[in-house]
């Protein structure tokens, strides 16, 4: 492998940037991020990075100091003679603002493409972005990976495809869940959902048949749970033997982890593209560690990492 690169993290994705090291065989970076006493930060590179490929593992999820210790990461890189600056985003934060969906809001998504873009990253890997769009926000190589590739085989594994049904709890992750079923060979259900606001869906009715079914929802973020619990009580309403749900990030705000433990699902898994803070024993994490340091070890030996999507 072609060992002309450093791997550095903010430090809100210390724990995962860790973990891909250990599966690259390579040490972390020495980064150091000073804290002044208004809250303002700054960061530097405590080895020379000349002439290198440079990956930042941070996501961006709230707060934006997230955000902004990337920014701050990117720059500091550039200033340093970096080589090539690639910025890994397992979490894409600000992802569902990817569009104008009434009169005078900011398209969040975009905004975030233009501060990276213009901070100086070279290419973007990242996963699960909430619509997939969102590469074409960019003008430089993005490389979008899908949890899949270590879900699916979570669901052969512990659930088997026998009595298998796949369900998305809203129209929106249709395709997503489609994609799960074709793979599988297995029926697809959906739920239609109306919401008065953001965050509270009012009403939900079910598209297909669960009865004496294992169902699995599919998501890409599961953020107050609302819509994903909601989903799971309506499926054993109608029948189903059992609820399980993936979701990609473990966003799980506010009132999140009381809702699944009191929910009819049996189990939620997520990756740890985010970390889970919380203490529902419903929640299984499984690591997206060895999927991002084969995509980092890929890219240093330039060769293709299509193969390595499963849906």
């Amino acid at each position: 492998m072609n060992n002309n690169f450093l791997v550095f993290s903010g430090r809100a994705s210390r724990y995962l940037a860790e973990k891909i090291c250990v599966s690259l065989g390579c040490p972390l970076g020495n980064l150091n991020v000073q804290t002044f006493a208004d809250g303002e930060f700054g960061v530097s590179f405590e080895e020379t990075i000349r002439g290198k490929h440079v990956f930042l593992v941070q996501s961006t999820f709230p707060t934006a100091d997230n955000l902004m210790e990337l920014l701050l990461m990117i720059d500091a890189a550039k200033r340093a003679s970096a080589a090539h600056i690639i910025a890994v985003i397992p979490y894409f934060g600000w992802a569902r603002q990817d569009r104008k969906d009434k009169p005078r809001v900011a398209i969040g998504a975009k905004l975030v493409a233009d501060l990276l873009s213009t901070a100086g990253i070279d290419r973007l890997i990242t996963m699960d972005l909430h619509a997939d769009q969102i590469q074409g926000f960019f003008d430089i190589p993005v490389d979008h990976l899908y949890a899949s590739k270590v879900l699916a085989p979570y669901i052969e594994q512990e659930i088997g495809t026998e009595n298998l049904v796949i369900a998305s709890p809203d129209a929106g992750g249709s395709k997503r869940a489609y994609n799960y079923a074709k793979y599988f060979g297995v029926p697809m259900v959906m739920c239609s959902k109306h919401r008065e606001k953001a965050n509270v869906v009012d009403s939900m009715f079910l598209i297909g048949d669960v009865e004496g079914k294992d169902v699995v929802l599919c998501d890409d973020m599961v953020d107050t749970a609302g819509t994903i619990t909601k989903a799971a009580n309506l499926m054993m309403e109608k029948g189903a033997r059992s609820v399980r749900a993936i979701a990609s990030h473990c966003v799980m705000s506010g009132p999140a982890n009381e809702r699944v433990e009191a929910s009819a699902l049996k189990e939620m898994i997520f990756t740890d593209s985010i970390p889970y803070r919380g203490s529902c024993a419903k929640v299984h994490i499984l690591s997206i560690a060895d999927m991002f340091a084969e995509t980092i070890r890929r890219l240093m030996n330039e060769e293709s990492i299509s193969n390595m999507f499963i849906i």
